[in-house]
């Protein structure tokens, strides 16, 4: 079967997510594009097609860092380069998988080589590959801190520098950074969201005759790849050719102090933090203007600018919904004059031919022929009429059902009389930091102590297999006792590979926080459970900074449910548990027990992420569920089973009132762990909570102490 990609003029729709990726194609400086969505929506065909209709680059020959022949990187490696002719290649598209090596990105130096013989032996990594071209990550909220790091100083500095034990490396590296992610599995580090010039929401279309003809041109393609890339070949080549016109036109467009003005009248108006976001606004509006032909920035320009720009550094905090108040930007920008008339007689000029393939046969245009809905290239203009406003994703979470002033009363059609309507969540607060006593070894994260291959060097050791992170001294160490024997002469040191240690390092690892709510009638006051809910949103605010996992374990009437599986996206679940309903009676061993199952499936899938179970009730335990007898004997039964499966536990008391019964207590030295009022989660609150937590755990529950060591 062919190799040949999905021709990027022939996805359907997707209109924004075509422009935006045309758009960093005209100007690199853009600053690439954050495509989120759920999943099957063409993130990644339309993102791996780009790369086909980029120009040629012209490079070095044989330069491994695709230097330019007319500006050769005076610090290449592979320098100094002589003048002479370039050699013409396609654009690359470098893919980074998530679980990429540190060393696989930025690249990797022969340590022996550079101890033993003093050669610089570099072996370059994937961001030397797409310089000049595109750095594509998929599922880019899921990549590992490490990266993210190398990512934001390579993308800052236009530049890969690697430093290790004096020897050094510098290389160009400047490309188009491309995301697709999809926000269930949980959202983007801020410091890297803010990277990213552009963002594009994608959603499946509604409308059948779309759908039906995404689905004729996929199973085209798969019966015949290079077929149908040819009947698209003709569309290809026009909008290569327009990317080229359009960055030839790019220098003279004019952003005039009316732009400007309006750019920055529209940044303050939405209180977007910092001038990243102006600056890329303007770059943005000036390569609408060059896609649509012209040399002078719209007001069109600006508003498209906006929405591509903008709605991503809107978000204050991860349960913030992505988007932008489209009424205030007009609003903003009905302040300023309209634009005069362009001269041209034909105000949106399209200049690219109709897509080939219109009539032609089950693969033609669709039903517009190419359009918008038929799968050509976006029209040049860039603006409204150029890329639609999408219809509002029916799926797209609770904010259709939420009521706007606060919390509706349930009909008594729609709930039993026992339960009452979800109630809003009080505001959240910052919280104390928990963490799990021990070492462990789970994935990279900021809340409890681990062994990881980045953070403080605690030892060394033999490397495993290929070597990272080299521990001079251990090294140095292991070779001293055998140079005379290996018969060394003059001041160099004879290293062999078997002298080669590793360092061994300690930083954080993230967690599965599971929470387990107490959603029974004596949660119930609408005052009390609208601060539990704040409080548990306040706690999973904590979990995003601290890149954990998060679950959620409901129980009331007379069972428990996993209301939420173990996942990264944190806004699910805050989106859950405003949705949570109360009232009934409260099985708290159903609620334990089904925290005790869902943590035993999670430590089969992932058997390095230690688990946080965080149980928030007042400790009340009015039903027994199938179990039968006393319901406080059975919850306390359940919860030394817990402890007793080296369970890390916290219990929030929700108990309130002048006469207090101290069931949430009992609960927590059951289960091994400290009990924590919703005002002692403060984090300006009970100093020294952290350590209660770890001395707590600990001694109640010595199987947690032989797990970790």
């Amino acid at each position: 079967m062919s190799s040949a990609l999905f021709p990027f003029s022939a996805v359907v729709g997707q209109d924004d997510l075509r422009l935006a990726l045309l758009l960093n194609a005209v100007s690199p400086a853009v600053g690439g594009v954050l495509v989120r969505g759920e999943k099957g929506t063409a993130k990644s065909t339309a993102v791996r097609a780009l790369s086909a209709v980029l120009p040629e680059v012209d490079v070095v020959p044989g330069c491994r860092f695709s230097c330019a022949p007319a500006a050769p990187d005076p610090a290449c490696p592979d320098g100094p380069h002589e003048p002479g002719p370039g050699t013409a290649r396609p654009a690359r598209m470098v893919e980074l998988p998530v679980g990429a090596s540190e060393d696989r990105l930025v690249g990797a130096l022969d340590i022996e080589r550079a101890l033993a013989d003093g050669v610089k032996a570099f072996e370059p990594g994937l961001l030397a590959a797409a310089h000049r071209g595109i750095l594509y990550v998929d599922e880019v909220n899921l990549l590992h801190d490490h990266l993210v790091d190398s990512l934001l100083d390579a993308a800052a500095m236009g530049s890969c520098h690697i430093e290790r034990e004096g020897v050094s490396v510098r290389h160009a590296a400047r490309f188009l950074l491309v995301g697709t992610m999809n926000p269930e599995e949980g959202e983007l580090r801020p410091q890297l969201l803010d990277r990213f010039g552009l963002t594009v929401e994608v959603a499946a279309s509604r409308e059948p005759e779309q759908r039906v003809e995404v689905v004729r041109r996929r199973l085209a393609y798969e019966d015949d790849p290079a077929a149908f890339a040819a009947r698209w070949a003709g569309d290809e080549a026009a909008v290569r050719a327009g990317v080229a016109a359009a960055r030839a036109l790019l220098p003279k467009v004019r952003l005039g102090d009316d732009a400007l003005l309006m750019i920055a009248a529209v940044c303050a108006g939405f209180e977007v933090d910092g001038m990243r976001a102006d600056i890329v606004m303007a770059r943005t509006a000036a390569a609408l203007a060059a896609w649509a032909g012209r040399t002078a920035v719209l007001k069109e320009d600006v508003r498209q600018a906006a929405l591509l720009a903008l709605p991503h550094r809107r978000r204050r905090n991860p349960f913030d919904a992505p988007g932008l108040d489209e009424a205030l930007l007009d609003r903003i920008l009905d302040g300023f004059p309209d634009d005069e008339p362009e001269p041209d007689p034909d105000p949106e000029p399209d200049p690219q031919p109709d897509p080939g393939p219109g009539d032609d046969g089950p693969d033609g245009g669709g039903p517009d022929g190419g359009g918008p809905d038929g799968g050509g290239v976006p029209p040049q203009g860039g603006g409204p009429e150029a890329a639609p406003e999408q219809p509002a994703d029916p799926s797209a979470g609770p904010e259709a059902p939420e009521a706007p002033d606060g919390p509706a009363s349930p009909s008594p059609a729609s709930a039993p009389a026992a339960e009452q309507a979800p109630v809003r969540a009080a505001e959240p607060f910052r919280t104390r930091m928990f963490s799990v006593p021990g070492l462990g070894e789970g994935a990279a994260g900021r809340r409890s102590r681990a062994r990881t291959a980045h953070g403080r060097t605690t030892g060394a050791q033999r490397p495993a297999g290929r070597l990272t992170k080299l521990h001079l001294a251990a090294t140095l160490q292991a070779a001293a006792p055998h140079q005379k024997a290996r018969g060394r002469s003059g001041r160099g040191l004879v290293v062999r590979k078997d002298d080669l240690r590793q360092a061994t390092r300690e930083g954080r690892e993230g967690n599965l926080v599971l929470f387990a709510v107490d959603a029974s009638g004596s949660m119930a006051a609408r005052q009390r459970m609208g601060a539990v809910k704040g409080a548990v949103l306040s706690l999973l605010l904590d979990a995003y900074q601290q890149r954990d996992k998060v679950g959620l374990v409901t129980f009331r009437g007379a069972a428990a449910e996993l209301a939420l599986p173990p996942t990264s996206s944190v806004d699910a679940a805050a989106v859950r548990l405003e949705q949570l309903p109360t009232g009934g009676r409260t099985p708290l061993a159903a609620g334990l027990l089904k925290a005790r199952e869902v943590l035993r499936v999670e430590r089969l899938r992932d058997p390095s992420r230690r688990p946080l179970l965080v149980v928030v009730t007042d400790g009340r335990a009015t039903s027994a569920g199938a179990h039968g007898g006393d319901a406080r004997e059975v919850a306390a039964r359940s919860a030394r089973l817990l402890a007793a499966d080296g369970v890390a536990s916290i219990v929030v008391d929700c108990e309130a009132g002048p006469v207090r019964l101290g069931l949430a207590g009992a609960l927590a030295a059951d289960l091994g762990g400290p009990a924590v009022t919703l005002d002692g989660l403060r984090a300006d609150a009970l100093a020294g909570l952290v350590k209660d937590v770890r001395t707590s755990v600990a001694t109640a529950s010595p199987h947690t102490h032989r797990r970790a060591a």
